[in-house]
């Protein structure tokens, strides 16, 4: 719109652009935030989280994303006018309809994160996966969706120990977290097709529950020392190891062992063994199962069950990649807000990628006319050609690379004028403003 027209009716200017790919994918969540500067904001952190800055604290993402001071960053974040849950609902609204009702795996999974003092709140002595150790730190319980081995994520919910627990907070489990979670999702419309899950909610009897209620297929992991009861005179045995081939989310595949542990007799329940060497079951390599899944699971089972493992290694890579762990706030709304933000990011690399590209047919179209276009986006040196997250973020960076190598060297241009090199940038800019994410239908 033309300025003057706005300044004239006293409208709101537009905001500031910053790289085609990151506006269009923002612009759906543009009506959540009633102030143009909010929601410049809210896309400038979308650039600087993908940015590959190694350290996404929001003083980082300023100067990667040339504002003067991050205090307009932290005013976003801590005092500004919007509202989590709605941000929260519109994101599951956009992965719902990329889905296309296509049916998910869900998995389960807590994260734990080492913070220091205990200013921050729900910060207390517990249990961290990321160091393997109780220490003192701040959980929450997570629920991400697989399709056709990728990641996207869908809700998150902090535990808060009771030594932590604030007026009007109500001390909750991470079994009821995560139960709260499953039936979230539900009544949101995801078509769930299984639930992936560790021990901790494996060998809770409520959980199971919860599932079976909802009449969702799992496999959780359980400890080694599981018990079944048992009728008198029935008794425990196992089949015969049978080899396999696990295939991992890169295709690449090696020889696992599975076998069946049966308490009794047959039940609907079935119990599994699966490791890397029959002989000596490393601990770090084998994992006791417990499924509801019908039929012939020796040669599936492993792989369903290693997509827990997987995306719990494909979370750590989004954490050090996207900054779940950099914020500088105490206050759990504050927290809350990043944590959403982190994944309304992770959500737009997901559906960037090629499997959820394949999805959208407008996509494929405006992907037919890029083919017939002169120039290849994809002939970039760097350029990534795999289907897996990493590579969809790998080739968002090579396209915002442009406006933030420009922003870098634009004070100098102040000092020694090169109208050459700014008309060389601008053009480069432009074109990739042009860019339409690549799907290869072969």
């Amino acid at each position: 719109m033309d300025v003057e027209l706005q300044i004239l009716k006293h409208l709101p200017r537009d905001a500031q652009p910053t790289v085609a790919i990151i506006d269009e994918y923002c612009a759906e969540y543009k009506d959540l935030f009633k102030e143009v500067r909010n929601y410049e904001c809210f896309k400038y952190l979308h650039l600087g989280i993908t940015s590959p800055i190694k350290r996404k604290s929001l003083p980082e993402i300023a100067k990667v994303v040339s504002i003067n001071s991050a205090q307009s960053l932290h005013h976003f974040i801590a005092n500004s006018d919007w509202l989590v849950e709605k941000l929260k609902s519109r994101r599951l609204d956009k992965l719902k309809k990329a889905l296309k009702g296509h049916a998910i795996t869900v998995v389960i999974d807590e994260t734990g994160d080492r913070k220091k003092g205990k200013k921050t709140d729900y910060v207390a002595r517990q249990y961290l996966g990321s160091v393997g150790k109780i220490d003192n730190g701040i959980v929450s319980v997570n629920a991400y969706g697989v399709y056709d081995n990728i990641t996207f994520p869908l809700s998150f919910k902090v535990f808060k120990p009771k030594g932590t627990l604030k007026s009007g907070d109500k001390y909750k489990t991470k079994i009821e977290l995560a139960s709260e979670i499953i039936i979230e999702l539900i009544n949101e419309g995801f078509n769930i097709e299984l639930v992936l899950a560790d021990s901790l909610y494996g060998e809770s009897s409520e959980f199971i529950k919860k599932l079976n209620e909802y009449e969702l297929a799992y496999v959780v992991a359980i400890r080694s020392n599981h018990g079944v009861w048992l009728p008198s005179g029935q008794s425990v045995r196992a089949n015969k190891w049978c080899k396999f081939e696990r295939t991992f989310s890169n295709q690449k595949s090696e020889t696992r062992y599975i076998r069946e542990i049966i308490y009794g007799k047959k039940r609907a329940i079935t119990y599994w063994e699966i490791t890397t060497d029959p002989e000596t079951m490393p601990e770090n390599s084998t994992s006791f199962v417990m499924t509801n899944l019908q039929g012939n699971l020796k040669k599936i089972l492993g792989d369903l069950y290693g997509l827990r493992t997987w995306v719990e290694y494909g979370f750590r890579q989004c954490k050090q990649e996207l900054g779940w762990t950099d914020y500088r706030f105490t206050n759990f709304q504050h927290i809350e807000r990043w944590w959403e933000i982190i994944f309304c990011v992770y959500t737009m690399i997901s559906l960037n990628s090629p499997v959820f590209l394949g999805l959208d047919q407008s996509r494929q179209l405006e992907t037919e006319a890029q083919d017939n276009s002169d120039v290849d986006f994809s002939n970039h040196p760097q350029w990534n050609h795999e289907s897996g997250w990493k590579n969809a973020l790998n080739n968002l960076r090579l396209i915002i690379q442009p406006l933030l190598l420009f922003w870098l060297i634009y004070p100098w241009l102040s000092i020694f004028p090169n109208s050459h090199l700014l008309l060389g940038f601008n053009h480069l800019i432009a074109a990739m403003n042009q860019f339409k994410p690549y799907y290869a239908s072969g």
